[in-house]
């Protein structure tokens, strides 16, 4: 089978498409033909050099959530049956032709996804359902600042907490303003337009999706109190300290739990996530590429024959 790795760390020339082996499901899993698979951020730092830091060993099998058929079923696995169309996060692995995972991490795809959107949806909607939700406790009323709020974490994030109640302030460009809106914002900040500290006050949560200067500045838009959680920046707690405020980093854990959560709300109508672009799956270059750039609404989907 073909698949997405990396021997080396570095650039795009680094990236692969090479032929392997065919896994085989062990205990517990089963195997995925994959059809489509997301593109992340994380990928593109793995390749960079974070997988380095993360644990991970030469070579890497790039791709971290997926969708497709069930191919074949491991030892020990009930409730799925051959043929069934899932969709699931995977530590590593995803950009393959064929992929084995844990049964215990993967959902049926909602009807209402067609295969690019569902290939969207496990990675970046479980890691915007656990910072929000399981870290910081967001609920009903409360006012909540997401940062890059256009982005495949951000325009997932927008919906999830509108369709819990939250009211969302969201941080953009002007060129993503309408785009934020449509998804169900509240308050729409353009940072090109002014410094959204100076405009942005009193949330009781922060999602930040940014870091950098814009994870500093955002620790003052929270009320006393008020958290943040990060999925980008490695906060040492001081700055928050500093304003009277709790912030945490988010790491993101494959959780079936988590999806069928989303998928309900999928189902329901509240959530859809945004594709912008898909590539088919030899172009993995240019689909790293241009997540790396950092100005994609939504995600970035590579497609899996």
């Amino acid at each position: 089978m073909l698949t997405v790795l990396i021997n080396a760390y570095g650039a795009n020339d680094v990236v692969e498409v090479a032929e392997v082996e065919r896994p085989s499901p062990q205990a517990g899993e089963v195997l995925i033909k994959v059809s489509a698979a997301g593109v992340n951020p994380i990928d593109w730092k793995i390749r960079d050099g974070a997988g380095e830091r993360m644990g991970l060993t030469l070579p890497i099998h790039l791709g971290g959530e997926f969708v497709g058929a069930i191919e074949d079923i491991g030892p020990g696995v009930a409730g799925f049956e051959r043929g069934e169309i899932v969709f699931g996060m995977v530590r590593t692995g995803a950009f393959s032709q064929y992929v084995a995972v844990n049964a215990a991490d993967i959902v049926r795809k909602p009807g209402n996804l067609d295969i690019t959107q569902a290939a969207a949806l496990p990675l970046a909607g479980t890691t915007a359902w656990q910072a929000m939700f399981d870290e910081a406790g967001l609920r009903a009323g409360q006012r909540l600042l997401i940062t890059g709020a256009s982005g495949g974490v951000g325009s997932l994030a927008v919906q999830l907490a509108k369709a819990k109640g939250a009211h969302v302030t969201a941080m953009t460009s002007a060129r993503n303003a309408e785009f934020v809106r449509a998804l169900g914002a509240d308050e729409v900040v353009d940072y090109t337009a002014r410094p959204f500290e100076e405009i942005v006050h009193d949330m009781d949560v922060v999602l930040d999706t940014v870091g950098g200067d814009t994870f500093q500045r955002a620790l003052t838009t929270l009320r006393k109190g008020g958290i943040m959680v990060t999925i980008v920046a490695f906060p040492d707690g001081e700055e928050a300290k500093a304003h009277g405020v709790r912030v945490k980093r988010a790491f993101t854990a494959a959780n079936a739990g988590s999806i069928r959560a989303i998928t309900a709300l999928v189902e329901a109508g509240k959530v859809t996530p945004h594709v912008e672009k898909t590539f088919p799956f030899v172009d993995v270059k240019a689909a790293l590429a241009l997540s790396a750039a950092g100005r994609v609404r939504g995600k970035i989907v590579l497609t899996i024959e």
